[in-house]
């Protein structure tokens, strides 16, 4: 088996946040057991030891919630002591978690730093944007807050990077938000389009992003970026990134973009495995790393089936210009929105986007 990637959410969907969009709250609620509590130490050693004995060359895991530190710091103290014990083949084991980052205290930053964890912080934007969607359980703000768990990070020297949801708030925006990251020395950003919960009409929501409110978002977001980086400024957007890599390579780094799905071994807090954090549902389990071995899940029925069906694209995504690079769009865009004919919901919106920036990410390209 190649290297082994896994995402754990250790404290399944249970969060201290309670986002309005939360697409993992709604996914949650789309299955017949909503969560799965915090995951077990047994588990948790028979997950790390099954993905170390089947890692060649190297081993990444990433944690992700719902909340993944209301499990607490023992957990993670745990798990690196878990991964000593069984990388037995002594190849690199990269760690990673993606936090709300609601106060966290001076004990996380230490070990975050010690350990080697790439940290993702999620911050919408500035205090007026953040704020809007992102409450507390109990209803209160929470930007100041997060941006103390960022103070603790630089004190720390965490290596962090900002994930940013694109929503109706923070598309309308932009500038404010690129030049208060700017102003924070955050000069590595991810930006995700917002979902609508399942099953129910696109765009309808307070927060929806309409498509042509993304492809504004991705022009004026290009053009910030590309004045950064003709002036000698390189600020690294993980999209922008990854187009440059089809450029070059012909292969992306992130799932959505290569126009296909892989495994991605999402493990569920009861050690279930699912294909994608999106399809955390029912009707996709693959198996259990209490019982199974990665080799069974990734080679069963239902994972072949569901990297086939992503291969499937519409007639009109074959006759686009911009088809190599787009490649049809995120497999969930596709299928879970009311477009006509599983168009990508943000069809769109590439279009206006590569229309306005593809010339100069080519010529970005040819220099490197």
């Amino acid at each position: 088996m190649p290297p082994v990637y896994l995402l754990i959410k250790p404290s399944s969907g249970m969060c201290n946040l309670r986002c309005k969009y939360c697409f993992y709250n709604d996914v949650t609620k789309n299955r017949q057991e909503e969560s799965y509590g915090f995951m077990s130490e047994e588990t948790m050693e028979n997950v790390i030891k099954k993905a170390l004995e089947a890692a060649q060359g190297s081993c990444t895991i990433a944690f992700q919630g719902g909340e993944p530190t209301l499990i607490g710091l023992p957990f993670y103290q745990k798990v690196v002591e878990m991964q000593k014990k069984y990388n037995r083949h002594n190849i690199p084991v990269y760690n990673a978690i993606q936090t709300n980052g609601y106060r966290l205290s001076e004990e996380w930053a230490d070990f975050f730093h010690k350990n080697k964890f790439l940290v993702g912080i999620s911050v919408d934007g500035t205090i007026h944007t953040h704020d809007y969607y992102r409450k507390s359980a109990s209803g209160k703000d929470t930007f100041l807050e997060i941006m103390k768990t960022v103070d603790l990070f630089n004190k720390h020297q965490v290596d962090y990077n900002i994930l940013t949801v694109v929503n109706k708030k923070t598309a309308a925006s932009l500038d404010k938000i690129y030049r208060y990251y700017r102003k924070m020395g955050f000069d590595f950003q991810q930006y995700i389009p917002c979902l609508d919960p399942l099953g129910k009409p696109s765009g309808e929501s307070e927060y929806s992003l309409s498509p042509k409110a993304y492809g504004e978002f991705l022009c004026r977001l290009f053009d910030l970026w590309y004045d950064d980086y003709r002036n000698g400024h390189i600020v690294h957007i993980r999209q922008f990134e990854n187009y440059l890599s089809i450029l070059l390579t012909g292969r992306a780094e992130s799932c959505d973009m290569n126009g296909f799905c892989s495994i991605q071994n999402v493990v569920e807090a009861n050690g279930d495995v699912y294909p994608c954090d999106f399809f955390v549902l029912d009707e996709y389990r693959l198996g259990n790393l209490n019982t199974e071995s990665l080799e069974e899940i990734r080679t069963c029925d239902r994972a072949r089936k569901f990297i086939e069906r992503s291969l499937e694209k519409p007639e009109r995504c074959q006759a686009c210009q911009y088809r190599n690079i787009c490649r049809g769009g995120c497999y969930r865009h596709r299928i879970m929105t009311d477009m006509p004919g599983n168009i990508d919901y943000f069809c769109e919106s590439y279009h206006m986007f590569f229309g306005h920036c593809l010339d100069r990410m080519i010529q970005i390209a040819r220099t490197l």
